[in-house]
Protein backbone atom coordinates (compact mmCIF):
# COMPACT_ATOMS: atom_id res chain seq x y z
CA UNK A 1 0.00 0.00 0.00
CA UNK A 2 1.25 3.42 -0.77
CA UNK A 3 2.19 5.77 2.00
CA UNK A 4 -0.80 8.57 1.40
CA UNK A 5 -3.38 5.82 1.28
CA UNK A 6 -1.95 3.88 4.53
CA UNK A 7 -1.68 6.91 6.47
CA UNK A 8 -5.27 8.43 5.44
CA UNK A 9 -6.67 4.99 6.45
CA UNK A 10 -4.46 4.87 9.46
CA UNK A 11 -6.14 8.11 10.70
CA UNK A 12 -9.72 7.10 9.44
CA UNK A 13 -8.60 4.25 12.04
CA UNK A 14 -7.71 6.16 14.92
CA UNK A 15 -10.86 8.16 14.60
CA UNK A 16 -12.86 5.16 14.59
CA UNK A 17 -11.24 3.59 17.99
CA UNK A 18 -11.83 6.89 19.88
CA UNK A 19 -13.69 6.04 22.86
CA UNK A 20 -17.27 8.06 22.86
CA UNK A 21 -17.59 7.61 27.13
CA UNK A 22 -13.99 9.14 27.51
CA UNK A 23 -15.32 12.53 25.53
CA UNK A 24 -18.51 12.29 26.95
CA UNK A 25 -16.45 12.90 30.68
CA UNK A 26 -14.50 15.80 29.48
CA UNK A 27 -17.38 17.40 28.11
CA UNK A 28 -19.09 17.02 31.61
CA UNK A 29 -16.22 18.98 32.84
CA UNK A 30 -16.07 21.64 31.09
CA UNK A 31 -19.72 22.33 31.40
CA UNK A 32 -19.24 22.04 34.89
CA UNK A 33 -16.31 24.73 35.13
CA UNK A 34 -18.27 27.06 32.10
CA UNK A 35 -21.60 26.99 35.24
CA UNK A 36 -18.93 28.21 37.92
CA UNK A 37 -17.50 31.11 35.91
CA UNK A 38 -13.87 28.94 35.86
CA UNK A 39 -11.04 29.62 33.95
CA UNK A 40 -9.61 27.02 30.89
CA UNK A 41 -5.75 26.92 31.57
CA UNK A 42 -4.46 25.52 28.22
CA UNK A 43 -0.62 23.51 29.20
CA UNK A 44 1.44 21.75 26.01
CA UNK A 45 5.18 21.71 24.08
CA UNK A 46 6.12 21.77 20.84
CA UNK A 47 3.14 21.08 18.62
CA UNK A 48 1.00 20.26 21.15
CA UNK A 49 1.67 24.26 22.60
CA UNK A 50 0.37 25.26 19.05
CA UNK A 51 -3.19 23.46 19.40
CA UNK A 52 -3.41 24.60 23.00
CA UNK A 53 -3.09 28.27 21.38
CA UNK A 54 -5.57 27.82 18.71
CA UNK A 55 -8.02 26.06 21.10
CA UNK A 56 -7.42 28.72 23.43
CA UNK A 57 -8.92 31.10 20.80
CA UNK A 58 -11.94 28.61 20.07
CA UNK A 59 -13.07 28.28 23.37
CA UNK A 60 -12.91 32.09 24.26
CA UNK A 61 -14.43 33.42 20.78
CA UNK A 62 -17.11 30.27 20.31
CA UNK A 63 -17.68 29.17 23.86
CA UNK A 64 -17.19 31.78 25.85
CA UNK A 65 -14.85 30.75 27.96
CA UNK A 66 -12.10 32.37 29.88
CA UNK A 67 -9.03 30.44 28.44
CA UNK A 68 -5.35 31.18 28.57
CA UNK A 69 -2.38 29.24 27.31
CA UNK A 70 0.56 28.88 29.05
CA UNK A 71 3.19 29.65 25.47
CA UNK A 72 1.72 32.18 24.54
CA UNK A 73 3.15 35.25 25.95
CA UNK A 74 7.01 34.21 24.98
CA UNK A 75 8.69 36.66 27.41
CA UNK A 76 6.89 35.40 30.41
CA UNK A 77 7.78 31.73 30.33
CA UNK A 78 11.07 32.40 28.98
CA UNK A 79 11.46 34.51 31.77
CA UNK A 80 10.13 32.14 33.99
CA UNK A 81 12.32 29.03 32.75
CA UNK A 82 15.07 31.15 32.79
CA UNK A 83 14.85 31.73 36.30
CA UNK A 84 12.88 28.40 37.87
CA UNK A 85 13.64 26.44 35.14
CA UNK A 86 11.84 24.30 32.05
CA UNK A 87 10.57 21.72 34.81
CA UNK A 88 9.16 24.45 36.69
CA UNK A 89 7.91 26.96 33.95
CA UNK A 90 4.42 26.12 33.90
CA UNK A 91 3.87 25.57 37.76
CA UNK A 92 5.00 29.05 37.95
CA UNK A 93 2.94 30.62 35.26
CA UNK A 94 -0.08 29.18 37.09
CA UNK A 95 0.94 30.46 40.18
CA UNK A 96 1.14 33.98 38.24
CA UNK A 97 -2.45 33.28 36.94
CA UNK A 98 -3.65 32.81 40.51
CA UNK A 99 -5.04 29.70 40.18
CA UNK A 100 -8.42 28.08 41.82
CA UNK A 101 -10.11 25.35 42.81
CA UNK A 102 -12.98 25.73 40.12
CA UNK A 103 -10.23 26.49 37.58
CA UNK A 104 -9.88 23.69 35.03
CA UNK A 105 -6.13 22.74 33.54
CA UNK A 106 -6.39 20.96 30.15
CA UNK A 107 -3.12 18.93 28.75
CA UNK A 108 -2.97 18.52 25.18
CA UNK A 109 0.10 16.17 25.30
CA UNK A 110 1.38 12.98 23.09
CA UNK A 111 3.10 11.21 25.75
CA UNK A 112 1.63 12.91 29.12
CA UNK A 113 4.75 13.48 30.71
CA UNK A 114 7.31 10.89 32.78
CA UNK A 115 8.47 11.52 35.96
CA UNK A 116 10.43 8.15 35.58
CA UNK A 117 11.37 9.17 32.21
CA UNK A 118 12.34 12.38 33.53
CA UNK A 119 10.13 13.81 30.42
CA UNK A 120 7.81 17.24 30.00
CA UNK A 121 8.69 17.42 34.05
CA UNK A 122 6.63 20.93 33.11
CA UNK A 123 3.70 19.09 33.00
CA UNK A 124 4.38 16.57 35.47
CA UNK A 125 4.74 19.89 37.94
CA UNK A 126 1.41 21.23 36.70
CA UNK A 127 -0.49 18.44 37.50
CA UNK A 128 0.86 17.40 40.78
CA UNK A 129 0.34 21.15 41.39
CA UNK A 130 -3.43 21.75 39.82
CA UNK A 131 -3.64 18.61 42.48
CA UNK A 132 -2.95 20.54 45.81
CA UNK A 133 -5.44 22.81 44.21
CA UNK A 134 -8.23 20.51 43.80
CA UNK A 135 -8.01 21.64 40.53
CA UNK A 136 -9.73 19.41 37.66
CA UNK A 137 -7.47 18.16 35.00
CA UNK A 138 -8.47 17.24 31.26
CA UNK A 139 -6.34 15.99 28.98
CA UNK A 140 -5.72 14.64 25.37
CA UNK A 141 -2.98 11.99 24.94
CA UNK A 142 -1.21 9.95 23.08
CA UNK A 143 -0.06 7.48 25.53
CA UNK A 144 -1.51 5.59 28.54
CA UNK A 145 1.78 4.99 30.30
CA UNK A 146 2.22 9.03 31.03
CA UNK A 147 1.82 10.81 33.59
CA UNK A 148 -1.37 12.78 32.77
CA UNK A 149 -3.16 9.54 31.80
CA UNK A 150 -2.67 8.57 35.49
CA UNK A 151 -3.46 11.70 36.83
CA UNK A 152 -6.21 13.70 34.93
CA UNK A 153 -9.70 12.95 36.46
CA UNK A 154 -11.14 12.84 32.23
CA UNK A 155 -8.74 11.66 29.50
CA UNK A 156 -9.01 10.96 25.94
CA UNK A 157 -6.86 8.66 24.96
CA UNK A 158 -5.94 8.83 20.80
CA UNK A 159 -5.26 5.02 19.85
CA UNK A 160 -1.99 3.97 18.65
CA UNK A 161 -2.37 2.31 15.41
CA UNK A 162 1.20 2.79 14.54
CA UNK A 163 4.20 2.84 16.38
CA UNK A 164 5.87 4.79 13.87
CA UNK A 165 3.55 7.66 13.76
CA UNK A 166 2.65 8.33 17.17
CA UNK A 167 3.11 11.91 17.26
CA UNK A 168 1.72 13.32 14.28
CA UNK A 169 -1.30 11.33 14.89
CA UNK A 170 -1.74 12.45 18.42
CA UNK A 171 -0.96 15.98 17.32
CA UNK A 172 -3.56 16.21 14.63
CA UNK A 173 -6.24 14.42 16.46
CA UNK A 174 -5.96 16.96 19.10
CA UNK A 175 -7.16 19.30 16.83
CA UNK A 176 -10.13 17.51 15.45
CA UNK A 177 -11.54 17.03 19.39
CA UNK A 178 -10.73 20.10 20.70
CA UNK A 179 -13.10 21.18 17.51
CA UNK A 180 -15.30 19.02 18.25
CA UNK A 181 -15.46 20.11 21.82
CA UNK A 182 -16.06 23.59 20.76
CA UNK A 183 -19.23 22.62 18.43
CA UNK A 184 -20.89 20.39 21.06
CA UNK A 185 -24.61 22.01 21.88
CA UNK A 186 -23.84 22.28 25.51
CA UNK A 187 -20.36 24.21 25.54
CA UNK A 188 -21.08 26.42 21.87
CA UNK A 189 -22.37 30.08 22.23
CA UNK A 190 -21.32 31.72 19.61
CA UNK A 191 -21.34 30.91 15.83
CA UNK A 192 -18.22 31.26 14.12
CA UNK A 193 -17.98 34.06 10.99
CA UNK A 194 -18.65 31.39 7.73
CA UNK A 195 -22.28 29.77 9.86
CA UNK A 196 -23.28 33.66 10.30
CA UNK A 197 -22.73 34.32 6.84
CA UNK A 198 -24.26 31.35 5.26
CA UNK A 199 -27.05 31.28 7.70
CA UNK A 200 -27.95 34.49 6.31
CA UNK A 201 -28.51 33.07 2.65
Amino acid sequence: MKFIEKYLQETISVIKNIEIKQINKVINIIIKTKKKNGRIFFLGVGGSAANASHAVNDFRKICGIECYCATDNISEITAITNDEGWENAFVDWLKNNKLIEKDLIFILSVGGGSYKKKISMNIVNAIKFAKSKKVKIISIIGKKDGYAYFHSNAKILIPNVNNNRITPYSEQTQAILWHLLVSHPKIKKNLTMWEMIDKKK
